[in-house]
This record gives C-alpha cells, structure tokens and sequence, in this order.
C-alpha cells in the first residue's frame, strides 16, 4: 500500500501540515453594529498578518480588531462615517478618488478585500447604488455603496524592501500559515511520493487532471482548454 503523497498528506491537516492557532487568534473584522467614535488601545504584531492589527474600543466599551492604517498612533480618536486616514465609513459616503482598504465584499461581512500591509484601493466612480473601484491588481471591481471599508493605505508598507537572508527566516514565515516551502520539484520525487515522480517517463505535460478531481490527484495540468501545438 503507498503511501499519501503531499497533496492528501497537507489535505488531512496532519502535525507537520497544520496552521499555527496563534497565528490566527485576532481575527480583524468589523461589528455588525458600530456607530459614533472608537479609540486605538493597542497595536498588535500578528504572524499570520502582514500588517499590523489594531485594537479598538468603541465609546460603549465593545472591543473589535481591524487592519491598521498607516501612520495611526494608540490613543487616537477615530469617527465612524469620517473622511480621515483609519474612519470607518460605508464606500458610498466617500468622493471619488478616496482610497481605501480593508474592504467588505457583501454587507456587513466584516472586510474581505485589501488586508494586505501597505496595500489600498480607489474609488473611481458612483452608478445608483454601486461603486466602482481599482483594485491593487488594477482591475476595477463593482461593490454595493452600504459595504462599508477604512480610509487611508494599509500600514506594514517597504515590508518587502529588506530581503530575506536567511533561509531559516523565510522558513517560519511560511510555517505560520501552514505554506509548503522549501517547494520540491515534483519530477526530482520519487515515484510513491508523487505522480511526475521517478527518473522514467519525464513528461508531466502529458498528465492531465479534471478540474473536479480529488485533492490528491489535482497536480500538472487541470483540464486545460486546449492541447497540443498550435497550429
């Protein structure tokens, strides 16, 4: 019997394979209810984030998490509905060329978009009740004008400016979020390891998967469009 190659071994969520809790233990989002002011308590350095989380406390005395902005200091004063750098505010309230982050998908999903440090999108224009906005991918995305996002840019920005020198560091970045590094290349395996494993028959091309196949068996190409030289 073999054994489980890397696709079913990650799958099962097994010791080796499995997400750091205290990774993920603040968990940024917005109240289904806020309203009126909120204040900065605490910054806080989450592994599972690339930008630093704040802690909010709201005038009635709720505590939430949210992506912090950029240049936000603790003890300062925020107002829901404003225009300044870190308000909470839904996009339909804001001008054109408003840029924002931390943006919800549907109403009152708590923020799904641009959570990334140092990331921001841009309203760019208003049709009844649906905003159009750009993307950081620079693709423009239509949103109802109840979603509600932050002001201002991300914090965490230049993250990336300083390389990884070590490949010890990298190795816990990625393990905070259960990533597969360092990557192996699938035909160097051997053949109970993998698919495209051994030294015979080096032509992964030539495996091709439905794109509704198990876990396990989803590796090379996934039910392309077309095959063969194009003529």
């Amino acid at each position: 019997m073999g054994k489980r190659i890397i696709q079913q071994a990650r799958g099962k969520g097994s010791h080796t394979y499995r997400v750091r809790k205290k990774a993920f233990a603040v968990k940024p989002k917005y109240p289904t209810k806020i309203e009126g002011k909120y204040t900065l308590i605490k910054l806080i350095s989450s592994a599972g984030h690339t930008s630093p989380i704040g802690k909010f406390q709201l005038e009635t005395g709720e505590v939430f998490f949210n992506i912090a902005a950029n240049n936000i200091f603790i003890g300062q004063e925020f107002v829901v509905g404003g225009q300044k750098q870190g308000d909470i505010c839904k996009i339909g309230d804001l001008k054109n060329g408003t840029t924002i982050f931390n943006l919800e998908n549907n109403i009152n999903d708590g923020g799904k978009f641009v959570r990334s440090g140092g990331n921001s999108a841009l309203i760019v224009g208003k049709k009844g009740d649906k905003i159009i906005v750009t993307m950081p991918s620079k693709q423009q995305k239509v949103f109802n004008a109840n979603c509600r996002a932050t002001v201002g840019v991300s914090a965490g920005q230049g993250r990336l400016d300083k390389p990884i020198l070590k490949a010890g560091k990298q190795f816990y970045i990625k393990k905070a979020k259960s990533k597969l590094w360092p990557r192996t290349s699938a035909v160097k395996m051997n053949a109970i390891d993998h698919p495209f494993g051994s030294g015979r028959g080096k032509r992964p091309k030539s495996k091709i998967i439905p794109r509704m196949a198990s876990p396990g068996q989803k590796v090379g190409l996934l039910r392309p469009r077309r095959t063969g030289k194009r003529k």
